[in-house]
Formats: structure tokens, sequence, C-alpha cells
């Protein structure tokens, strides 16, 4: 058997070393048939085509165009029936399709011109983030099914020393609590005097709010007297 095999190896190596011709396939197909070494081997190997940096560019039917057809962002409702192996393919899809509309966008600020459809970017972006919404939602929901807690690491709203309300996650320490010096130094509570500084601080957020809303009308009276036949037909 072994001088079986040796002769084999002598003979591929010899069709290897000459070149694939018409003879050395004939020679190869010529081999014992029955040997298990020739039905583990194929005289023609296929692969699937794989594209380089092509996939970095639009396809070229779009050079030059202005205006790009495309269809719908993807809605909630949508991705909601899909499977998690569809969303996971669907994700890398429009990644792709995001990095062609980088490089697009990327080439037309460097050349000064307009992308031509600027709003299949942000298509693209709206889909990818439903995705994302859609998949959290399900982690979520096998959370609570399985451990009853919303947030993968549980936690609790807590006041600080500032009387700030901050999340504060949950951890293993390796003493209790009460003998936990590093734990009790964080003071989960508002000291009395502290009450002022927050009242302050909501004074302070209501009026910059205040201020941004009478800014906006503001703007709104100015734009009416400058343009009345808008405002009119907005009316009617």
């Amino acid at each position: 058997m072994a001088a079986r095999v040796a002769s084999w190896c002598r003979l591929f190596n010899g069709i290897f070393r000459s070149g694939v011709s018409a003879d050395n396939l004939i020679k190869f197909q010529k081999i014992e048939q029955g040997s298990n070494l020739t039905l583990q081997c194929r005289s023609l190997h296929t692969s699937n085509f794989c594209q380089g940096l092509e996939q970095f560019f639009d396809v070229p039917k779009n050079w030059g165009e202005q205006t790009v057809k495309s269809g719908a962002p993807w809605t909630a409702k949508q991705l909601r029936i899909k499977s998690n192996e569809d969303l996971h393919k669907l994700w890398y899809v429009l990644l792709k399709e995001k990095n062609m509309l980088l490089t697009l966008e990327q080439e037309a600020k460097r050349q000064r011109l307009q992308m031509p459809s600027p709003e299949r970017l942000k298509k693209v972006e709206r889909s990818m983030v439903r995705i994302d919404s859609i998949v959290r939602e399900r982690e979520e929901a096998l959370r609570l099914l399985q451990t009853g807690q919303e947030k993968g690491r549980p936690g609790a709203w807590r006041r600080d020393i500032f009387g700030q309300n901050r999340w504060y996650k949950f951890r293993e320490w390796p003493i209790p609590w009460y003998l936990n010096k590093i734990y009790r130094r964080k003071r989960f509570y508002t000291p009395p005097f502290v009450d002022i500084f927050v009242r302050r601080r909501i004074e302070k957020h209501l009026r910059k709010k205040n201020k941004a809303e009478k800014a906006k009308k503001e703007e709104e009276k100015v734009l009416r007297e400058k343009f009345p036949q808008r405002s009119v037909s907005a009316q009617s």
C-alpha cells in the first residue's frame, strides 16, 4: 500500500511540474478510480465571485446622474416580522450601502459637486437605527422573561449628594455593604442645604426654556412681516 501511495505522489508531482496540459489531464484521469484519493479530488473547482473596491462605488449606470431612484426606508413594522438572522444579514447589506454612499459623498465634496440623491444616506441610517432598536427590544423582552430585569445590568435610580437623579448599576462586593467603606462613601442622599441649589437649577432650566420659546416666536413674527403672502397661503 505504501508503494502505491508513493507512486501516486510521484505521478502527481510530475503532472504539476510539467504544467496542466491535455496529456497530463489524460494521465490524471487514468489513475485508479477505486482509490480514496481520487474520490476526494475534482478536476474543476469554482468559487463565488468576490468583489473588491468596486463595492465602495455606485453601479456604473448611475455615474454622472443627478438623481438616483431609491426605495423607502425600512419601517419598524416590516422589521419586526423578520428573524434575527434576516436582521443580521440586512444590517450588513445596509452597512455596505452606507459605506458606498459615504464614499460618493466624499468624492462629491472633493469635486465640489452636488451629491446625487443625498436622501439615500438618511434612509439607510434611519433603517439601521430601526434595526438596532428592534434588536434591543427583543433582547429586553428575553431578559425580562428570563431574569425579570429590563436593563442588561440591574440597577436603580438614586439621588446623589448634589440632588441629581442618577442611574446606579448594581455590582458584586466581596463584603457586606455595612462593612464596605467605599460603598458607604458614595452618599446616596441629598443634604438639606442643597435644596436651594436644586431649586435654582430648576429655575435656570425653566428660564432658558422660556427664552428659547420667546426667541422662536420673535423669529416667526419677523418672517410673517417679511413674507406676508406665505402667511396668508398657510392660513388658507
